[in-house]
């Protein structure tokens, strides 16, 4: 690790995963190499080194991050209510979900790649993280249906956070992709995230 203030390593931090997701927007996760994230920040290239071994390592960073704000968005969703019925519920986790595009983007695209190709150290300050998503999914369960066993409540996580997953292929499709099932004939109805996100949870609270 660099030596300096803990400000500047943040900022430093901060600004090889702001390139990395710049980038992303229009590269695929294969594109992208340390050199391409180096050439987008404002120090040398071999700088990025002393933050980050792997590209791996600075995706999953960026999940990181992506996950704290779901996090910061859902806990003041439900701050704001003292009741939600099932069907509201459900339709704020799935605009907590529309609003997180890149999250489901990165899981459903990159996520083996970037926990194999990370550190432990890295990977146990992204599992901190994502537990801490558990539960406060579960903490608006608890909040919103108290009647739920412990059971159903562990019925919905494991099958929930699965779900996430899956989302990003099934709304984001390119032409060459709807061209493709409808040569093969598959009737499929595209959804957005919201609304299949919607529809899932409203399944899981029956």
């Amino acid at each position: 690790m660099p030596k300096g203030s803990p400000e500047r390593t943040e900022a430093r931090r901060e600004e090889i995963i702001n390139a990395c997701e710049r980038l992303y927007q229009t590269m695929s996760f294969k594109e992208i190499t340390i050199k391409e994230i180096g050439n987008a920040t404002s120090f040398t290239r071999t700088s990025i080194y002393n933050y980050f071994q792997t590209k791996e390592e600075i995706f999953l960073a960026l999940l990181k991050r992506e996950y704290e704000l779901w996090i910061a968005s859902l806990r003041q969703a439900f701050a704001r209510h003292e009741r939600l019925s099932k069907d509201e519920f459900a339709a704020l986790l799935a605009l907590s979900l529309e609003e997180r595009a890149q999250l489901l983007k990165i899981l459903s695209m990159n996520h083996y790649d970037m926990e194999t190709g990370s550190r432990p150290e890295h990977l146990a300050a992204f599992k901190v993280v994502y537990g801490e998503s558990i539960r406060t999914v579960r903490s608006g369960l608890d909040k919103f249906f108290p009647d739920m066993t412990e059971r159903e409540k562990q019925d919905f996580i494991y099958t929930f956070f699965p779900f996430l997953f899956g989302i990003y292929p099934y709304t984001f499709v390119t032409e060459k992709q709807r061209s493709a099932m409808e040569e093969a004939g598959v009737n499929y109805v595209f959804m957005t995230i919201y609304e299949l996100s919607c529809h899932c949870v409203r399944k899981l609270l029956k």
